[in-house]
């Protein structure tokens, strides 16, 4: 089973590259932001929540996500392997992810970074809002708080995939075939 977490600061392209991921290599999608976003519209408990948490730039709470894509994965039995986009975002929540897995029989294979310099970030989120509606994206002290919590909570995750020998960097900048080509290589030469 092919387990990729796709990971990278907001604004990176995980979204747009996990699309791409998911059509070469038969995977299934599991994006947080996604999943949050549906239990927001549909106004469930879990997404008001979460909405909370989101309109402020901050972090799901971990049991709360960690159940939730729990759940997530459980539907998709038969499935080839995941591509998880946005989790884990904390080294709690890749131990509980590992701890999972394992109990299903399977790992991650590998974690692929998408290397992207903030400037950069900050100019794709306030175009994504223009283009998507995202009001998280649109607002600069909101766009910064992303920023902050991904470097203060979020990248440490990078070691903990490091030290199991299964991180990759990427670079992140150029045209979207450009980018996809170099995740190709990271997996089909792993």
């Amino acid at each position: 089973m092919l387990n990729i977490v796709l990971f990278g600061p907001p604004g990176a392209g995980k979204g747009t590259q996990s699309e791409r991921l998911i059509g070469r290599y038969n995977l299934a999608h599991l994006s947080t932001g996604d999943i949050f976003r549906a239990n927001i519209k549909g106004e469930t408990e879990l997404g008001l929540l979460a909405k909370s948490y989101m309109d402020q730039g901050n972090l799901v709470p971990d049991e709360v996500t960690i159940n939730m894509l729990k759940s997530e994965v459980l539907k998709h039995e038969n499935a080839k392997g995941f591509i998880f986009d946005g989790f884990p975002r904390t080294n709690a929540q890749a131990q509980a992810l590992d701890s999972f897995l394992g109990s299903i029989n399977t790992e991650i294979t590998m974690m692929i970074g998408l290397e992207v310099a903030e400037d950069e970030l900050r100019d794709r989120l306030r175009k994504r809002a223009e283009v998507s509606g995202r009001p998280d994206d649109a607002d600069p002290q909101v766009i910064q708080n992303r920023i902050n919590v991904y470097k203060n909570e979020t990248a440490p995750v990078k070691d903990y995939y490091e030290k199991q020998g299964k991180y990759i960097a990427v670079d992140g900048i150029g045209s979207i075939d450009d980018i996809s080509d170099r995740l190709y290589a990271a997996i089909d030469n792993n």
